[in-house]
Formats: structure tokens, sequence, C-alpha cells
């Protein structure tokens, strides 16, 4: 009898030191199935988290890629204008003012507005973005129109978004096996002289360039004083602060001057909040949050309800509720690495389909993984602390 008495306080003394890891694995381990449930949901809820916030990173990318290559430190603007596919436009007279200050180098306008391409092949017509540009000044930093802005100087040219869908056919292709490739906007030939990239927006499926001249004569019914911006580039030893104030106080209330970095961000800022989509991304990830936590919770009550007389013998024996706490959460947090490791793999090559399929730059990076790998512990440890209150509140005389 004392043997046998002995030999339980000796293994009781043992599995006190046992770090709670190992035993919060076995008991994953021991319901194999249970454990690839857990880790396929946690999986699901991960991808969806990657999808919305790749789809909402795409969406503020590309919709700022005109802005960062704008060569030029300072913008002007309507005061009316909210967006690239919100045009308001103003007076060139207010450039010719800006271009006054001494610390100026040159001023340039931009001339933008959606118009009808006819695909040359089918002959279908889609809206495209034009964008009009003086080509004696480098107004963009975008490879394909620095090269090729002197072409725009011909009448009747254009430079083609190698970016474009395939909508408005297969021009890049073409092009770069050296056909000629003439096509109608506004009942006017056009020959594609060029391409440059630029990616399509949530708004705009594809873009070209042209010159200024060539702009107002595929838009007809724009007028040439009126621009939609107004590009300030300024001399290397200027102080943009200090130019920035100048003009706002020299300039009239009917337009807005920022930096081209508030530019950008303005523009992100009506994505976001005047617009339904950012909102709509943001809902995405909550919700597939939810759903993992939901998962999550549904997996680890039922591992403690099916261990409750382990754990209950665990109390018996002199455990405190602290060693089978961490227990817990420790399954959890083993669960989240399990379902994220697999997620992250699935969700990048999503990702790679997705930008073959849309030509949207979803790209993955590690601030976007650390911060969802993060949500899912989160996600994991919540569902462990509602779980885990079984456990506190249970009794081993009532077990026994």
């Amino acid at each position: 009898m004392t043997k046998i008495i002995d030999k339980p306080i000796n293994i009781t003394t043992k599995s006190k030191k046992k770090k709670p890891l190992f035993l919060s694995w076995l008991q994953l381990r021991k319901e194999r199935v249970r454990l690839l449930v857990a880790i396929a949901g946690i999986s699901f809820a991960d991808v969806l988290m990657f999808l919305q916030m790749g789809f909402r990173g795409a969406l503020f990318s590309s919709a700022v890629e005109l802005h960062h290559s704008i060569n030029g430190e300072i913008v002007i603007l309507s005061s009316r204008y909210r967006s690239l596919i919100s045009l308001d436009r103003f007076t060139d007279r207010r450039l010719y003012q800006a271009a006054g200050l001494s610390g100026v180098q040159s001023v340039s306008p931009i001339y933008l507005n959606f118009i009808q391409w006819r695909n040359p092949y089918n002959k279908e017509i889609w809206d495209i973005y034009a964008i009009g540009i003086n080509p004696e000044h480098q107004v963009l930093n975008i490879q394909g129109v620095i090269e090729n802005r002197q072409k725009l100087r011909e009448p009747d040219t254009v430079l083609f978004n190698s970016g474009s869908r395939n909508e408005f056919g297969a021009i890049a292709k073409n092009f770069k096996a050296g056909e000629s490739i003439v096509t109608e906007i506004d009942e006017r030939q056009f020959q594609v002289r060029g391409l440059f990239q630029l990616s399509p927006t949530f708004g705009i499926n594809a873009h070209l360039v042209t010159s200024d001249i060539n702009f107002l004569r595929m838009v007809r019914s724009r007028q040439g004083g009126l621009i939609d911006i107004g590009v300030v580039k300024l001399k290397p030893d200027a102080d943009v602060n200090k130019v920035l104030s100048e003009l706002r106080s020299l300039l009239p209330n009917d337009v807005k001057v920022m930096t081209r970095q508030d530019f950008a961000k303005a523009e992100v800022a009506f994505w976001n909040a005047s617009t339904p989509v950012g909102y709509t991304f943001d809902l995405g990830v909550v919700i597939a949050f939810i759903v993992g936590a939901v998962i999550v919770y549904q997996i680890l009550y039922s591992d403690v309800t099916d261990h409750l007389p382990e754990y209950a013998t665990l109390k018996a024996m002199g455990f405190r509720d602290r060693y089978l706490l961490i227990v817990v959460f420790q399954e959890s947090l083993i669960l989240a690495v399990l379902g994220f490791i697999p997620a992250t793999a699935m969700a990048w090559g999503i990702y790679e389909i997705t930008h073959i399929a849309t030509l949207l730059p979803m790209a993955m990076d590690a601030g976007r993984i650390t911060f969802v790998f993060v949500l899912t512990a989160i996600m994991c440890s919540v569902s462990a602390a509602v779980a885990v209150r079984k456990i506190q509140t249970v009794d081993p005389a009532d077990i026994f």
C-alpha cells in the first residue's frame, strides 16, 4: 500500500516540473481531427483578413501612384477638388501668379479627363483616363513617359498604359511586336507612340498620356485656360514651407495649395472616408476576426469540457488555477501559429493571382504579416479567456 501511495506522489512531483507548453501540445495532438478543424478555421479567418487588407492596400496604393509620380514639391488645385475621379478645374492664371515667386523654378499644368477610347481590334468603346502634360517639362516621373514625352510634340499622338486591362485591346503586346497602332478618340484618329506603366485603380481602368495640345484636341469640350492640377517645381535651395505659405497668402480662395505628400494623403482620405469602399474593407477585417474568434472558442471550449475531469484532478493534486489557465492560453497561441503559417502562404498565392487578373498592386509586406499575426494572437487569446472560465469554477468534488 505504501508503494502504491508513493508512486502517484512521484508522478505529481514530476508533472509539476513539466512545462505547461508540453501539456498544451499533448492535449491538442490527442484530438487530431479537432486540431485540423481548428487550424483550418484559423487559416480561413487569417486569409480573409489578408485579403481585406490586401484589397484595401491596393486601393490606396493605386489611388496615389499618379500623385507620387508628380515632379514637383507643391500642387495647386481647385478649392472644390476632391479626388482624381471627382474633378474640378481652375484658371491657369493662378499658375502664372505662382511663377512670380522667388523660390519657384517652374510651373506646369496637368489636364485630366475621362475620354472614350475605341478598341482598335473589336471597335468596342471604353472610358479611359487621359492625362495631358506639357512635353517640354518633365512633369511626371514615370518610366515610359520620361523617355517618350518628346514624341508627344507630334500631333495626334499618345502614350498608352501597358498596365491597362484587356478590354482596351492588346496594345502593349502588339506595340512591342512592332505593330503601328492607330485608334479613334472622339471621332479623331490618334497614334500610340510609346508605353508606360501605371496601375489601374478602383475608379480608373486604364490611362493614357498625351500633350496638353493633343489633350484639348481629343476633349473638345474643354477650355484651354482651365486646368486640373498645377505643378510647382521649386529651386534646389528653396524652403518648401516658406513657399507654401507665400502661395497661400498670394492666391485667392478659389484654389488650395498643398505639398505633393499632402495631395496623396487627401486622395487616401477621400477613398477611406468619403466612399464606402474603405469602410467595407475595414468591416471585412472585423468580421473575419469575429469568425476566427468564434471558431477558436468552440474548439477550446470543447477541449476544456472533454478534459474537465483531468483539470479537476490536477486541481485536487494541488495545481493552481494559474497553471491550468496558462495551459489553455498556450493551446490558443499554438493554434494561432499553426493556423497562421498556411494562411500566409495561401494569401500570398491569392495576391499573385489577383495581381495577374486585375493588375492591382497586391503585394505582401512584413508590416501586414506582423499585423495579421498580432490580430490572430489576440483573436485566439480572447477566445481562450472566455473558454477558461469553466476551469476556474470547476470543483473537484463535483466531478467525482
